[in-house]
């Protein structure tokens, strides 16, 4: 099969290689219930040496730039309690956690999840965090520029292998939250 987007050796529909993903990500492949097909859900092979946005398109294509989205686990807080939420927004810009963030998750003071906190709650490789397979009740806050692209690169679960993720599914990921300005400008 060839990637829907960039210039990868190896594209397997998501669905035809649970055993390449992690138990949650595999899981949500697997139970996915969205109006795009399971199938559109492509995962590609990567070196994990090249796992990092900056690194990754600079080995396979300065192109995908534009079409990677990263995400990231933020906690909110308030009043003793902490909520944890991943941020998907486009890796050309960063998560606006103070603004966006903050009054979204309802918190007097939002942050990054320590990199601990993010991968023991995902049981996801720090890198790799994908909002595929998340715990149930997280928030899932995506940045709308996110569901307007065709296809988004996005984390695995693994520091090796990639999603390419249709843009809309995005948007029908249990938990999703659409809003605007969640990613700022760099």
């Amino acid at each position: 099969m060839d990637a829907p987007i960039g210039n990868f050796d190896s594209a397997t529909a998501a669905p035809d290689c649970l055993d390449e993903l992690i138990g949650p990500v595999a899981d949500a492949v697997r139970n996915w219930h969205g109006s795009v097909p399971a199938e559109q859900i492509v995962h590609v092979e990567t070196d994990p040496q090249w796992a990092d946005t900056a690194v990754f398109v600079e080995h396979y294509g300065q192109e995908l730039l534009e079409q990677s989205a990263n995400c990231v686990v933020v906690a909110g807080k308030r009043g003793g309690e902490t909520t944890l939420a991943a941020c998907v927004v486009l890796s050309t810009t960063r998560v606006d956690v103070n603004g966006v963030v903050r009054r979204q998750l309802g918190a007097r003071k939002a942050s990054f999840a320590s990199m601990d906190t993010a991968t023991g709650e995902t049981g996801m490789e720090y890198g790799g965090i994908t909002p595929l397979g998340l715990p149930d009740g997280w928030p899932v806050l995506v940045d709308s520029a996110v569901v307007d692209l065709p296809y988004v690169l996005v984390g695995s679960g693994r520091r090796r292998g990639k999603l390419l993720v249709p843009g809309k599914a995005f948007a029908e990921i249990p938990g999703a939250v659409v809003l605007e300005g969640l990613g700022v400008a760099v």
